[in-house]
């Protein structure tokens, strides 16, 4: 299938890893030019190289923390300045948390709320601009499964990323005149590398492999049995990115492996 993505321009937050990086994978393979962030300045410059060598698009990586208003000015900046405008936004950047409601700090929330909420809004007040004036573009939010069905250890995470939802849905209905679509994917496992981290650190000094420890999350938990991989996620955000998923708008999609327990 011809997604019509060729010579876009997509901006991804956390794009040096994970979902973010593959993302930028499946739509470099489609012809698409990607300015990518992270705080690692190596991995992100190093992903952009990649892309550049791999796929023959242009491809810019920078350094940038999104809980900084003026880093996102500046990476803005930047990537107008490179590309002359925008497309696609992916705000995919986001970490677990692990605490309570009572025993956490307001700065832990606080950091949390800047970094999967008010990065997603001042990336959308950089970028949607230039979309309004190329009469369209994209803009996903990536979210998680946590929004709707919370895992008790992370309420901050749980919180936040309900916010993405609805914040998602607003900007929808703001920008939808403006043929700017914009949607939400809420994943449930997805084998990344602070997944790994986790389960080799539950693991250490047992006999059983981490791998085990990983099965037993998805056994416990998905219908499917299994993590998702990365790739398997971002051929989805991908898709909802093409005009072939033009009547897509305003929308959370669960990927989940059949996590999710209520009819949605």
């Amino acid at each position: 299938m011809d997604l019509q993505l060729d010579d876009q321009v997509a901006v991804i937050t956390g794009g040096s890893a994970g979902i973010g990086r593959a993302t930028a994978e499946g739509l470099a393979r489609e012809g698409v030019h990607v300015a990518l962030c992270a705080r690692d300045e190596e991995a992100t410059k190093d992903a952009a190289r990649g892309l550049r060598a791999d796929h023959g698009v242009e491809a810019l990586g920078a350094a940038v923390d999104v809980t900084d208003p003026d880093d996102v000015a500046r990476f803005s900046e930047r990537v107008l300045n490179t590309f002359d405008g925008v497309d696609i936004l992916i705000n995919n950047a986001g970490v677990g948390t692990n605490e309570t409601i009572l025993g956490a700090s307001d700065e832990k929330w606080q950091y949390h709320w800047d970094l999967h909420v008010m990065a997603a809004v001042r990336m959308a007040r950089q970028f949607v601009p230039s979309m309004q004036a190329r009469d369209g573009g994209v803009v996903l939010h990536n979210a998680s499964i946590c929004a709707r069905q919370p895992l008790d250890h992370e309420p901050i995470y749980n919180v936040t990323k309900a916010a993405l939802s609805m914040l998602s849905k607003c900007l929808a209905n703001e920008v939808a005149d403006d043929d700017i679509r914009v949607n939400c994917v809420n994943p449930g496992l997805v084998q990344t590398e602070p997944w790994e981290e986790a389960a080799r650190e539950e693991t250490r000094g047992e006999e059983r492999d981490w791998t085990d420890f990983l099965s037993e999350i998805a056994e416990e938990n998905t219908p499917i049995g299994r993590f998702a991989s990365p790739d398997e996620l971002a051929d989805f955000l991908v898709f909802l990115c093409s005009p072939r998923a033009s009547y897509c708008l305003g929308s959370t999609y669960y990927v989940d492996g059949g996590w999710l327990n209520v009819v949605n």
